[in-house]
């Protein structure tokens, strides 16, 4: 990843109800990127996030973690493709590039990439990085920098 950012927001979520308008704020800042990666410990909301980014892209399918399938495909209304990426339980790049990781990566398409620190060397330069901070069990700061 090449260390150049573009400019950052921050955001700053105060519980579910406000995950919406997170989500539109986010598909706005990252317009142009098609590989968002979502960092944050167990339990930060990376997988709800993507289920709000999704229903604001109105993804058709069913939105959930592919903690084991560690991909998942979802359309949406418009027949554009969406990948729901979960590195979390592979044990090292090689296992990313079996299921052709950088394939996806470099489609075009947008992918949506938990734990991404488990493929770094396969990611595009290119990425929305965002980063979620737990403030209280309800609250969150979602930190978003755009690298090229």
């Amino acid at each position: 990843m090449v260390d150049s950012t573009l400019p950052r927001l921050q955001l700053k979520c105060d519980g579910l109800e406000q995950l919406s308008e997170v989500a539109r704020r986010i598909i706005s800042f990252g317009e142009g990127y098609s590989v968002w990666l979502f960092e944050g410990q167990m339990g930060a909301g990376k997988t709800t996030l993507i289920k709000a980014i999704c229903e604001a892209f109105k993804v058709e399918d069913n939105v959930n973690s592919p903690t084991f399938s560690i991909v998942n495909e979802y359309q949406n209304e418009k027949g554009e493709v969406f990948y729901h990426f979960d590195f979390y339980r592979i044990k090292d790049e090689e296992e990313a590039m079996d299921i052709g990781a950088e394939e996806y990566f470099y489609s075009g398409d947008q992918c949506f990439v938990e734990w991404p620190s488990k493929v770094e060397g396969l990611l595009p330069d290119r990425i929305l990085k965002i980063e979620i901070t737990i403030i209280d069990p309800v609250k969150r700061l979602i930190d978003l920098a755009r690298y090229d």
